[in-house]
């Protein structure tokens, strides 16, 4: 596996890229945005590794132009940022995964590994995803309830594509975070809540029936009730 570290702190990135070569990975190193850009456009990377706190411009913005240009290349923002304000800030801008400095290098190799292997064995489908009045269109990612188009980003259109291949079926937050941020849910954090209230908004607010229904003590459930 390739993997380009976007990092300015130079002992730590050769820190992480001696570690990732001991484990078999091949890694390249980018101490600016710049020279990540310009290796992502000569170079086919498996998964990158992006600080938050980099020059020219901020992790959370080099996520959002790499996700504009590549919208399948996993991405694990690496920080020192590990507030839940931060964290949402990450999956907002196209992360697919967020760890918090410091971190045990075997976490950061298997969280790779997982990133690497859903991103090969993601089907390719045209189909469309529905529920009453919503619908959830995997080819061109466009999202509507009844005639009016939704708009989400990644992290949500994740989450409501969860929901849309589970429905009437009960989901407690540890699978949501497995499955749409592949991780385990961290009960000091209200991520998944937070989202899930984001997409409320989005999806529910203001349509007729309710779609997303909190189940107390056990999760929540998409079902659509008469």
């Amino acid at each position: 596996m390739k993997v380009l570290i976007v990092d300015d702190e130079i002992k730590v990135t050769s820190f992480i890229k001696r570690g990732l070569e001991e484990y078999g990975f091949e890694a390249d190193i980018a101490l600016t945005p710049d020279i990540a850009q310009k290796k992502l456009g000569t170079t086919k990377y498996q998964v990158i590794i992006l600080d938050v706190n980099l020059p020219q411009m901020s992790g959370f913005e080099l996520c959002r132009r790499i996700r504009q240009q590549d919208e399948n290349i996993p991405i694990l923002m690496l920080t020192a940022l590990g507030t839940t304000d931060d964290k949402l800030a990450g999956f907002d801008a196209g992360a697919d995964d967020y760890l918090v400095k410091p971190f045990e290098f075997g976490e950061l190799v298997a969280r790779l590994r997982v990133l690497h292997k859903r991103s090969r064995h993601m089907p390719v489908e045209s189909d469309v995803l529905k529920i009453a009045d919503l619908e959830l269109n995997l080819t061109t990612k466009m999202v509507k309830r009844g005639s009016k188009k939704i708009d989400l980003t990644a992290r949500e259109m994740a989450l409501l594509e969860f929901f849309l291949r589970n429905q009437s079926k009960a989901l407690s937050r540890n699978e949501i975070a497995a499955k749409v941020w592949d991780v385990s849910f961290d009960t000091g954090t209200n991520v998944v809540d937070v989202y899930i209230n984001y997409l409320r908004k989005k999806i529910d607010k203001d349509f007729t029936p309710k779609l997303i229904h909190t189940l107390t003590g056990i999760g929540y459930i998409m079902k659509e009730e008469e």
